[in-house]
């Protein structure tokens, strides 16, 4: 883990080269500076489910085709 002083010389070098050329009159506190990690658990673990493949999606979209083309003069002929 970095010294505080050596946070200050990397967050001080970052704005500098960074920051100030765009934003002159940027500034940060440094009471405000924390050291923190973050371990995204999704990224590592998550396993996606497989797709279906687009063969059995056309075949869903045919039968449900199929399945609705009477419908339209089901209703309209009471």
């Amino acid at each position: 883990m970095p010294s505080p002083e050596d946070q200050r010389r990397a967050i001080e070098a970052f704005l500098s080269r960074e920051v100030l050329p765009y934003a002159p009159d940027a500034w940060y506190d440094p009471a405000s500076v924390k050291v923190g990690y973050e371990i995204n658990f999704n990224r590592y673990f998550y396993k996606p489910k497989a797709l279906r493949s687009l063969e059995e999606i056309r075949a869903d979209l045919l039968a449900v085709e199929k399945e609705a083309e009477g419908f339209l003069e089901e209703i309209l002929e009471g």
